[in-house]
Parts: C-alpha cells; sequence; structure tokens
C-alpha cells in the first residue's frame, strides 16, 4: 500500500501516529515522518490513521476503508 501525506496540509495533529505509530511518527513537535510503503499487516490501523485524520491530509493508494475505519470517517 502506498501512502502520501501532503504536508503543507497536515496541522500535526498526531492522530496518524497514535492510530499507527509502526507507520507515522512526530518529529519534532510538529514534523511528520511515515513509510510511504506502509505493509500490509497495518492495513487497518492505516486505515484508522487515514479516516481519523482532522485536515484530510493522508491518502492511501488501494486502500478501502472497512470496519470500524469506515465508521469514524461517516461519524459514528
Amino acid at each position: 500500500m502506498r501512502l502520501v501525506v501532503d504536508l503543507n496540509k497536515c496541522q500535526g495533529y498526531a492522530q496518524c501516529a497514535f492510530l499507527a505509530p509502526d507507520v507515522f511518527a512526530m518529529h519534532g513537535e510538529e514534523a511528520l515522518i511515515y513509510n510511504p510503503r506502509a505493509e500490509e499487516e497495518q492495513r487497518e490501523r492505516v486505515a484508522r490513521a487515514v479516516a481519523a485524520c482532522p485536515v484530510q491530509a493522508i491518502t492511501a493508494d488501494g486502500l478501502e476503508p472497512t470496519g470500524e475505519a469506515r465508521e469514524a470517517s461517516d461519524g459514528r
């Protein structure tokens, strides 16, 4: 799965780092670092991180929201 974070949109809320710490991490207080080629085992965590981003800065190629991630993005 291929991830892209629009670092111009990212505001450093770090929701992604909390939900998928093996993929996303904060460097300092505001700089996000991430693995653009997340492992398949991280799919559910990455889906939650994408859905939780308050500024929708994260996109993932080939990732369809499922289960809890879809409910989180729908606001349920």
